[in-house]
């Protein structure tokens, strides 16, 4: 079976002209890593059957339009195989198209038959879901939504309109909540230069650990009360990053927590957000940073200046 390449999506030179640039589509890949990568994907496919085509937009399509053939995004392949030394690439590859294909072949997944006890809350990015599923749905924080799911081995499947599922949107939210409540976390602390930060890991769903930060804060971080609040991130699906505020050292927090939300937002499978965000003793969500600004540089913002005017003062009458 022909295997139909980037070079039909990119032009002859894709792959010749400056190979070792950032592939504009399927970051963190330079142009050559992501040519051997979508050549490893149609090969996978072809060998079950499937034929399929790279035109350019980090996915793979039909090769013959009206055929009724997966559609299989590629974006966090390729996120997953540069974490990984190029001699792994063809099993990686191979594995994740078989799975892929599997699920299509297999049909949608039937809705749980115990929604209380299997539903788990999710967050995902607003952009990365057909706009018709989320229209209804508020977010969470901007381009933010949760959406129940479930887990089955390494399957994850997100119920997106509510005639998916047997009970109310309302009722299946309370479960997802109830449920992701139950997850234990993997805790690891990043620490220099008199700077904490927590990073909450062990799972997919360690990001939206951030629904219900209470109970990260209180079982995960052994902490029942932030009287400051803290700053958090969520950049990808696999991580939640926290520093606990205690003083002005907020601000040298903030600059590396942007740093390693940027990093792992650009790099990461299921990128969500690499904005950082002040959350105050009561829960409530704030953006620590403006927009960026006409001299490129991001600044606390006002409610992060308050806290820190408020941090200083303390520090003064001490």
């Amino acid at each position: 079976m022909p295997v139909d390449t980037t070079e039909h999506a990119h032009g002859n030179n894709y792959c010749h002209d400056r190979p070792g640039l950032p592939d504009p589509m399927l970051p963190p890949l330079t142009r050559r890593q992501a040519d051997r990568m979508v050549r490893l994907a149609l090969t996978a496919a072809a060998e079950l059957g499937v034929s399929l085509t790279y035109r350019g937009d980090a996915a793979l399509v039909p090769a013959v339009r009206s055929a009724g053939e997966p559609v299989l995004g590629i974006s966090n392949l390729a996120r997953v195989v540069g974490q990984f030394e190029e001699d792994r690439w063809p099993e990686i590859v191979a594995d994740h198209v078989a799975a892929i294909i599997g699920q299509f072949r297999a049909g949608a997944p039937a809705p749980p038959d115990d929604p209380e006890r299997r539903l788990i809350q999710r967050i995902v990015a607003r952009d990365s879901l057909p706009v018709r599923w989320t229209t209804d749905r508020p977010d969470f924080l901007p381009g933010l939504v949760a959406v129940p799911s479930t887990v089955d081995g390494a399957l994850i499947t997100m119920f997106l309109e509510p005639d998916d599922l047997t009970v109310s949107p309302t009722d299946a939210d309370r479960f997802g909540l109830a449920n992701l409540r139950r997850l234990q976390d993997q805790v690891t602390y990043l620490d220099g230069q008199g700077i904490r930060i927590a990073l909450i890991s062990g799972n997919g769903f360690a990001a939206s650990r951030a629904l219900v930060l209470d109970t990260v804060l209180r079982e995960s971080l052994q902490l029942q009360h932030a009287p400051y609040g803290v700053l958090a991130a969520l950049p990808a699906r696999d991580a939640l990053m926290l520093h606990v505020i205690e003083d002005l050292g907020v601000l040298p927090a903030l600059g590396l927590m942007l740093n390693l939300a940027s990093r792992c937002y650009d790099r990461d499978p299921g990128p969500l957000s690499p904005e950082v965000h002040l959350v105050t003793p009561e829960l409530v969500w704030h953006r620590a940073t403006t927009s960026m600004t006409d001299d490129g540089r991001l600044r606390p913002s006002a409610e992060l200046g308050a806290l820190a005017r408020r941090l200083a003062a303390r520090e003064e009458t001490r």
